[in-house]
Formats: structure tokens, sequence, C-alpha cells
């Protein structure tokens, strides 16, 4: 029976992998025989995580990397071609919140959060997109969240909502430049997914049991398929589409 999601062969990079849901979608990027490219800033983490892959049988590169330094991105990405000869898929994933009140908010940290959540993402596809040109063919798959498509009540997140909230626009406008290269562009956009960033503790239980239909906190796995899916050659004919997979929080 043909594996519909099988990356042997593919090379993939993967921003904000030391942790959360990065982590996890390089472990199955690995899995379904990607060879690996984890970026992030803390190397000791990204050590973690290559272990992990290579102790499952998978290849699995480490790179230190700030996606809001451009000559760092720079390096980081030709490194990665130095190693593998190309990259195939790119998930742009690094991230950053500020959970204030947009009146006590900073300019800095407005920006801190707006440079990692969305420069970052044009600086990795600009200088991952070379070589996908080159070599006609890509996978770029950006984390967006639901809170890029309604803005919630709950917290402050100006910054964060408007990071995300560009992230579909960005998706489309790449899609569609990127499409005559056979390059896909398409986002993930997670509702509420336990990690570092976010605490799912007693009380967003009982928020997400009155706001969503499906009335929990989502499970890694179920992000899983949809990013091998946008990895796979099987998703040649979806570009520039935004899914979120938020237990129907963005349906009511």
């Amino acid at each position: 029976m043909k594996n519909y999601l099988d990356l042997t062969g593919r090379v993939a990079v993967v921003t904000g992998a030391s942790s959360g849901l990065g982590r996890e979608y390089a472990k199955a990027l690995a899995e379904n025989g990607a060879k690996v490219a984890v970026m992030a800033r803390r190397l000791e983490r990204l050590e973690e995580v290559k272990n992990e892959i290579e102790a499952a049988g998978g290849e699995c590169l480490p790179v230190r990397l700030d996606v809001t330094d451009e000559a760092g991105v720079v390096e980081a990405v030709q490194k990665v071609v130095d190693h593998f000869g190309k990259i195939d898929i790119l998930v742009n994933n690094a991230g950053s919140i500020q959970v204030t009140p947009s009146v006590d908010l900073t300019l800095a940290d407005w920006q801190q959060v707006v440079d990692v959540s969305l420069t970052g993402y044009f600086l990795m596809a600009r200088e991952v997109g070379k070589n996908m040109i080159e070599n006609k063919y890509g996978r770029i798959i950006n984390t967006g969240s639901m809170f890029g498509i309604i803005a919630g009540m709950q917290m402050p997140n100006l910054a964060y909502n408007s990071t995300k909230g560009a992230v579909p626009n960005f998706t489309r406008s790449l899609a569609q430049e990127w499409a005559q290269y056979n390059i896909t562009v398409n986002a993930i956009a997670p509702g509420m997914f336990p990690s570092e960033m976010m605490v799912v503790d007693e009380s967003v239980e009982q928020l997400l049991q009155f706001r969503t239909p499906i009335g929990r906190a989502g499970k890694i796995e179920e992000l899983l398929g949809q990013l091998l899916l946008f990895a796979s050659e099987n998703s040649s004919y979806t570009t520039g589409q935004t899914i979120a997979i938020d237990g129907g929080w963005t349906a009511v």
C-alpha cells in the first residue's frame, strides 16, 4: 500500500524547533523519512532534538539561529544546503508573544514580536526560496494561529494577533508568486495546544469546553497529519491555503 505521506529523500528545515510544536514537527518529518535541519536560539535544546531523531533512525542537523538576524539566516540556510545539498520543505514556526494591555505595550515589545513572527518568516522564505526556485520544487508551511483569523477576548495580544493575522496573506502572496516554480505555500492555524508558549490549565480547559464544539484542547498528533500532507508531494494542487485546526473555535 502506498504511503501518501512518505518524505524519503526530502530535506526539511524547521524553525522554532527547540521546543513545543516545532520540536514535534521536526520529529514527525523525520519519522516519515525526511532529513531535518532544526533551528532555534537554544542550541542545547536542538541537540536534544537531534538525539531523539537519531535514536529513532533519522538524520538531523542542529543549527543555532535567531530568525531576526538577516546575516544569520543567510548563513544558516547555506549551512543546510552545504550539508544536505538542497532544501525541499520549510516550516516557518519561530514565534513570540507579549500578553500586555495595548496601552502598556512598548514599541520594543511590539517590534520584537513582529521581527520574530513576521520578518523572520520573510527572511527564511526568501533565502530557502532561492534554493527551491533553483530546484523547481518546494513545500513551505507557515505556522499561523486561530488568533490570526479571530481576535479573541481572552488575553490582550495585539502584537501576536496582528502578526498571525498577516500570515494568511503572506502565505497567499508567496503562493501565487512561486507556483510557477512548483512551490506550494500553505499555513496551519492551530488553536489551543499545550506547549511552552501555551499553558492549558483548568481555566483554559473550562473555556474550551464552553467555546469549542469539540470541547477540549488539541493533541499534538492532531496537527501532524496536516503538516505532513502539506509537506508531501500529494499536496501539489493545494496552495495559498490556511487551515484552522482549532476544535471548531473559528467555526462558531
